[in-house]
């Protein structure tokens, strides 16, 4: 029986933040486009088990990508990765996949800094070395606009903005150094996603954070539920979108060729204002809800200082100022090119439910952090 030729060679990529949620989705997408390409993920050593596994689970859900991930020990903060065969791996990389950083609404600046930005510089610096650099693929946010006021475009970056976290300085710091080094000529594409929740199908999350802080405290309560509200709900819009969406407009938009120096905000082009959101959450977890205003400074500053309040609440004070953020996220560009492709955001009240079905079926998972 005649064996199938072997793929060539098609090179390597260089995957940061394996073996964190996205990145471990995304990897086997990636692949699968090319069949000669192989991986080489960074990986900080005390995710080193965990690495491994995801490794076999990958290779068990598709034995097509037996031997093509390959793991390495380093650390984005360190000169050169921590790499010891750095000119090697620099030699052989073709594309360049950043997604590691810290996620934390409430990380310490020095630890932002460390990760997020000069993280980003050392990765910037390592593409610099890349003689074969087809496209360097870095993952932001939205929410390096900060506190801007208004629409904020796919094309801008500083707009004058403040911050309302270490978080949302940190990336924006990084996605400065980014777009500098594309400026100078590194083919690179910047993708912002805005606040990720689980998989719209199933519900799949790592981490529950961000919306499902209140929907947390939705089902703690009877079915007559108290509903906090700061700010003027009617005139906020909170953008969020589901897992699925963001790995499939990644997925896409990565393998056109005319993305290569764009910036492509994966928001939903239709969010839901807080209002419309609050009684979303409402009617998926089956509580009336009765909404209570409250003062948006001091009960932020409640939140962020009194331990047992918000142990009890359950909302961190950083997670109000998102349900009073006075930014609309363009997205035109990532419209037009999603377009025709299949790929969209539904709507928050199609998915919702399956969100709370999965946070009710699994514990309660702090898993925020650094993946790198």
């Amino acid at each position: 029986m005649p064996t199938a030729p072997v793929p060539p060679d098609a090179g390597t990529i260089l995957l940061t933040g394996f073996p964190g949620f996205l990145g471990s989705r995304l990897l086997p997408r990636i692949l699968a486009r090319e069949p000669g390409l192989r991986a080489t993920c960074l990986v900080q050593t005390k995710f080193a088990d965990l690495a491994k596994q995801r490794v076999g689970e990958l290779e068990a859900a598709d034995p097509g990508l037996a031997g093509r991930i390959e793991l390495t020990a380093g650390d984005l903060t360190a000169p050169g990765l921590g790499l010891e065969d750095a000119a090697e791996l620099a030699a052989a990389v073709r594309d360049i996949w950043h997604l590691a950083a810290v996620y934390d609404l409430s990380v310490a600046r020095e630890v932002g800094m460390a990760v997020n930005v000069r993280g980003t510089r050392n990765v910037l610096q390592f593409a610099e070395r890349c003689p074969g650099l087809r496209r360097h693929h870095y993952v932001s946010t939205c929410y390096v606009s900060g506190r801007h006021c208004g629409p904020f475009r796919e094309s801008d970056l500083d707009v004058g903005q403040r911050f309302n976290n270490h978080y949302e300085e940190t990336k924006f710091l990084a996605e400065v150094e980014v777009a500098s080094a594309r400026a100078a000529g590194m083919p690179t594409t910047v993708y912002r996603p805005a606040i990720v929740v689980g998989d719209s199908r199933t519900g799949d999350t790592q981490k529950f954070d961000g919306p499902y802080f209140l929907l947390q405290w939705l089902v703690r309560q009877p079915k007559v539920a108290l509903v906090p509200l700061v700010g003027d709900p009617t005139m906020v819009r909170f953008n969020m979108v589901p897992s699925d969406f963001v790995l499939d407009a990644i997925g896409h938009l990565s393998g056109l060729a005319d993305t290569v120096g764009g910036t492509f905000q994966l928001a939903d082009p239709r969010p839901l204002t807080v209002s419309e959101l609050l009684d979303e959450m409402c009617r998926a977890t089956a509580r009336r809800g009765i909404r209570v205003r409250l003062p948006h400074r001091p009960t932020a500053w409640a939140l962020s200082t009194i331990e047992p309040l918000a142990r009890w609440v359950g909302i961190p004070g950083s997670a109000v100022e998102y349900f009073v953020h006075p930014t609309h996220y363009d997205t035109t560009e990532t419209d037009r090119l999603l377009a025709g492709s299949g790929v969209a955001c539904p709507p928050v009240a199609d998915y919702l439910p399956t969100l709370v079905r999965f946070m009710q079926a699994h514990r309660r998972d702090a898993n925020v952090g650094v993946l790198v």
